[in-house]
């Protein structure tokens, strides 16, 4: 008899599903309709693409295909471990994309507490203007900018010469390669990157300030009780999907920067796959290191969703 019954409910159950779906696809038929086109999207070009990982795991040879070709189980994960240039790959994608978080996270976040303290409106929006215009310059024209000026006779030796300095081809130096990467990534995003956090603080309740006010706190204090916390749910969900990237340095910006001199600190990961995988065919080889970034790259997202839910009880998932 209970078996009979559980049977019953699950049937019910099921039904009452079936129809929950049927009645919500009728009356939002044109809702998804309007997102198949993503959803296809996303399979052919997202999900779809995922098949093609285990040639990590193989020989592979275009010739052959995917099913004919040789499985060599980790050989080349073991390779890439083994290569002479592994621990400089990694040393470089970490400290890149680490000085990126240290100094170009914060950035659009302190951008964003003083724009929100500018009272005069023209003077805002003249700021959000100029800070945002750079998003929309090609990086390939940035980084042009940045040889031009990084020049023996560019504006950056010119100005080293006034200091008392030598005029000398600072993207030749690999002292100043991180600095200079790292300043023109936030020159870049930081006014972009600042929109979000605005749209934030625009969500903050304004009558917590004027009960602030009417207690003596002055802007400091405002910032810091009021407006830092309304920002923190925000701020959280951003950090830990930055952290997910920890090891997704841009192979472009570097491509069009770095020379063979600078290779002791330019070299990344990322570079490291494109040079294998595209201008040497090294397909599966190419392939085992991307999926050993992406492994890394989710363990640290799920480390820092992990912590910060036990911290500050914010989190993705």
């Amino acid at each position: 008899m209970i078996k009979e019954s559980s049977i019953t409910t699950k049937r019910i159950n099921h039904y009452s599903l079936t129809q929950t779906l049927s009645r919500d696809f009728k009356i939002n038929k044109y809702k998804y309709l309007i997102i198949l086109p993503i959803i296809v999207y996303l399979i052919l070009f997202a999900y779809k693409p995922m098949y093609g990982i285990i040639i990590a795991f193989m020989d592979y040879r275009p010739h052959l295909g995917i099913a004919n070709s040789k499985w060599v189980g980790l050989r080349h994960f073991k390779t890439f471990f083994n290569d002479v240039y592994f621990w400089r790959l990694l040393r470089n994608t970490v400290s890149i994309s680490g000085l990126n978080i240290l100094f170009g996270f914060p950035a659009p976040i302190i951008l964003a507490l003083l724009l929100n303290e500018i009272q005069s409106s023209w003077f805002k929006r003249t700021v959000q203007t100029i800070t945002y215009m750079p998003y929309f310059i090609s990086l390939v024209v940035v980084c042009s900018l940045v040889k031009i000026y990084c020049q023996s006779n560019g504006i950056f030796s010119q100005i080293a010469v006034a200091l008392g300095g030598n005029a000398q081809n600072f993207l030749m130096n690999t002292k100043y390669f991180y600095p200079i990467y790292v300043i023109s990534d936030i020159w870049k995003n930081v006014g972009w990157n600042s929109i979000i956090y605005l749209a934030a603080l625009s969500s903050i309740d304004q009558e917590q300030y004027e009960a602030a006010k009417i207690d003596g706190a002055g802007r400091f204090r405002q910032m810091f009780h009021i407006t830092l916390p309304g920002l923190l749910p925000t701020i959280m969900v951003l950090f830990i999907l930055r952290m997910g990237g920890l090891l997704n340095v841009g192979y472009e910006k570097i491509l069009l920067l770095y020379s063979e001199v600078t290779y002791e600190v330019a070299d990344v990961i990322s570079t490291y796959v494109y040079r294998k995988g595209i201008l040497n065919a090294a397909f599966s080889y190419s392939t085992a290191v991307g999926l050993f970034n992406s492994v890394v790259n989710v363990f640290f997202l799920v480390l820092t969703n992990t912590i910060s839910k036990k911290t500050t009880e914010m989190h993705l998932f």
